[in-house]
């Protein structure tokens, strides 16, 4: 098969489109033709080689967390699942013609999403939704605050956040306050705005999705005996706010999680921007633009 393959740590230029071997199907798993890998800011992150004090790649290697494709054929031991089926999924090495996945992993893709498109949705979806349902665990009528609510893991946690019976606050920057109003919250704050931010009353829960000094400003933003959930760390100053239940979250690979959130995006209640579908050789382009940010997702098509 062909993939987009690592020998070394550095920038985009090492992703290199090569012959790759086939995956080998193990006991519970699913052989999948992929129609669509995305990138996400983590496989940047390792292709750099800043994830070595936590997590080092045996090189060469194949990138790449979220698929979407067609069933090849079921390995042993897997029911369920047939040849042909629509799939998705956040898995592993993901850059390539042909991916092996567990199938405990695979959702099948709901009718009226487009199989390419799906490919958007794994791993921000799952982040998204868990960093609500899992970490910050809002009640009905609380006030929840997600910041980087324009971006896919924002947008995804918001959705959440409403589902919840939460009144929820999307906290984006001023050049997008305008196109926020879709996002369909209660109310839009401009993070980058100093006098809006100071004018915003104390909420019960941040969900945050943003980094540096802004996520500071937004601890304090939060209510005695409120939460902070965040999946960029918690910030340096938590200590000096001991009554704030701080959180710094980690999400996990979920079908259902990934399904619910699928079928929601196929029924119109969520939408994950797409800025671009790039061939697969082309994911040295792809990292690039995905390292420059402030887009939507990038696919790449085998």
């Amino acid at each position: 098969m062909k993939a987009a393959v690592i020998h070394e740590y550095g920038g985009p230029e090492v992703l290199k489109y090569e012959d790759y071997p086939d995956p080998a199907v193990g006991p519970g798993e699913v052989l999948v033709r992929v129609a669509a890998a995305s990138v996400n800011p983590i496989d940047t992150m390792w292709r750099a080689g800043r994830t070595q004090e936590w997590r080092t790649l045996q090189l060469p290697a194949v990138l790449g967390r979220d698929v979407a494709g067609s069933v090849l054929r079921p390995g042993p031991g897997v029911t369920g699942f047939s040849a042909g089926e629509r799939v998705l999924a956040w898995a592993h090495h993901t850059y390539a013609e042909l991916c092996a996945v567990k199938a405990e992993l695979l959702a099948k893709v709901p009718e009226g999403l487009e199989l390419v498109a799906a490919a958007a949705l794994p791993l921000v979806t799952v982040t998204g939704n868990q960093l609500i349902s899992v970490a910050a665990v809002p009640q009905s009528g609380q006030s929840v605050l997600v910041s980087g609510a324009f971006g896919a893991v924002g947008r995804a946690a918001l959705f959440t956040a409403r589902s919840r019976g939460a009144k929820v606050i999307a906290g984006v920057r001023k050049q997008q306050l305008e196109a926020a109003s879709s996002l369909g919250a209660d109310e839009v704050v401009a993070l980058d705005d100093e006098a809006a931010l100071t004018r915003l009353a104390p909420v019960d829960v941040v969900a945050n999705a943003v980094r540096g000094k802004t996520a500071e400003v937004l601890l304090g933003k939060v209510k005695p005996g409120g939460v902070y959930a965040s999946v960029t760390g918690v910030p340096p100053n938590a200590k000096e706010f001991p009554s704030i239940r701080t959180v710094a979250f980690v999400s996990k690979q979920d079908a259902n999680t990934l399904l619910y959130m699928a079928n929601a995006v196929a029924a119109g209640k969520l939408t994950i921007p797409i800025d671009r579908r790039l061939p697969l050789k082309d994911a040295a382009a792809a990292h690039a633009a995905v390292e420059k940010g402030g887009i939507g997702k990038v696919l790449l098509v085998p």
